[in-house]
């Protein structure tokens, strides 16, 4: 077990995870805008913008899960709780955007043949 200061690595962790989500966040957001102004091709590469974000995210994460399972221990942080949330809920938002992408493709594809 190793007795070394963890406190500025779960922070700076935590601040990565914050700001990849973030930013992951945004490019999700204007995926949809593009998608509502039927611009698919934009929306899919908005939204793989969005998904190498919250990778990054993802990657902090796991390092300080591995850390801990490698024996380093971290003392319990409200801000690297925070950033696990919202890693979450912003991953769950960008699954929710691909979906809706899909959809939305699916049903203009359809209305155009109908029209055609």
């Amino acid at each position: 077990m190793s007795e070394q200061n963890t406190q500025p690595a779960l922070v700076s962790a935590a601040m990565g995870i914050i700001l990849h989500a973030g930013d992951a966040r945004n490019y999700a957001k204007q995926a949809r805008e593009a998608m509502r102004e039927m611009n698919f091709t934009e929306a899919r590469s908005l939204l793989e913008t969005a998904k190498k974000e919250i990778a990054e995210a993802h990657r902090a994460q796991t390092e300080i899960i591995q850390n801990e399972a490698r024996g380093i221990r971290y003392e319990y942080s409200m801000l690297f709780n925070h950033a696990q949330d919202t890693l979450m809920t912003i991953n769950s938002e960008i699954e929710l955007t691909a979906d809706l992408i899909l959809t939305f493709e699916v049903v203009m594809r359809k209305l155009a043949e109908k029209e055609g």
